[in-house]
């Protein structure tokens, strides 16, 4: 399989032709994923690429070896700190990385994190941010930075009280203990949980290729209006998704929905 992107640490390909499914890959295995500069830098800009690309409607967000994520590689946050020069610098440094995570809600094509082994600090970072979590039984996970004398700030403490709940949030964060992909799915982190990497992997690619079916446009819309509705109030909420659903009822998507329906068959939707 030929790779359409070329990032460094970061494989990008879609494992079957014209399915419409593309892999992110985490490539770093032998730092166990852990993240780098580059990802700062090139990650946030292959989601943009695959974002645009027409023949990109679901991607899949996974890791070569056998950990998902280890972190923030520890060699860059004595370097971030000692080059950065001055505290407005650092903190310019800061909200650049938490922008290149954030880059997994901007991106309108749905996400799906596929976790195994280590997901830790920045790792949770990371899958907060996506729209679909799985892992296998033996995934373990970590909001570590509290034992880094820090206090998480990509992502973590904003995202995952609303996954999980407040409290639950406050306690993993505090005492940055691990816990397993079994106690991940009871908290609602995860939505699945598989005993292998083969189940997990099969799940994860009939799931990708069971919304990849479906219209573009409405996947898109779907994403966009249960972000924004985070920060809404209900009636807020209610209102923003009659705003655009009133352009979207206009689109041919729709009538080929009906039309297929009617005809016993499978639609053919218009690429975004």
């Amino acid at each position: 399989m030929e790779e359409k992107y070329k990032y460094p640490s970061l494989e990008i390909l879609e494992k079957t032709p014209k399915s419409g499914v593309w892999y992110v890959i985490l490539n770093r295995p032998s730092r166990r994923n852990a993240l780098s500069h580059d990802f700062f830098i090139h990650f946030p800009k292959a989601l943009y690429d695959l974002d645009h690309d027409p023949d990109v409607k679901v991607i899949v967000l996974s890791a070569a070896g056998n950990h998902f994520c280890s972190g923030i590689d520890l060699s860059i946050l004595g370097s971030t700190a000692s080059n950065s020069g001055s505290g407005e610098a650092l903190r310019r440094q800061i909200m650049a990385m938490q922008d290149a995570v954030t880059a997994l809600e901007r991106c309108r094509k749905p996400v799906i994190a596929s976790i195994l082994g280590a997901c830790i600090g920045g790792g949770i970072d990371i899958i907060t941010a996506c729209d679909i979590r799985m892992c296998t039984k033996e995934a373990f996970f970590s909001v570590k930075e509290v034992d880094m004398a820090l206090a998480a700030d990509l992502g973590t403490l904003q995202r995952l009280p609303l996954i999980v709940g407040f409290g639950n949030a406050m306690e993993l964060a505090l005492t940055g203990r691990t816990f397993s992909g079994e106690e991940a799915k009871e908290l609602g982190l995860v939505s699945r949980v598989f005993d292998s990497k083969h189940d997990l992997d099969q799940a994860v690619m009939d799931l990708a290729q069971a919304i990849a079916t479906k219209s573009p446009l409405a996947v898109v819309g779907t994403k966009m209006v249960l972000l924004k509705s985070r920060d809404l109030t209900v009636d807020q909420g209610l209102d923003y998704v009659a705003t655009l659903n009133s352009a979207r009822l206009f689109s041919s998507d729709l009538t080929e929905a009906v039309t297929a329906q009617k005809q016993k068959r499978k639609p053919v939707f218009s690429k975004l």
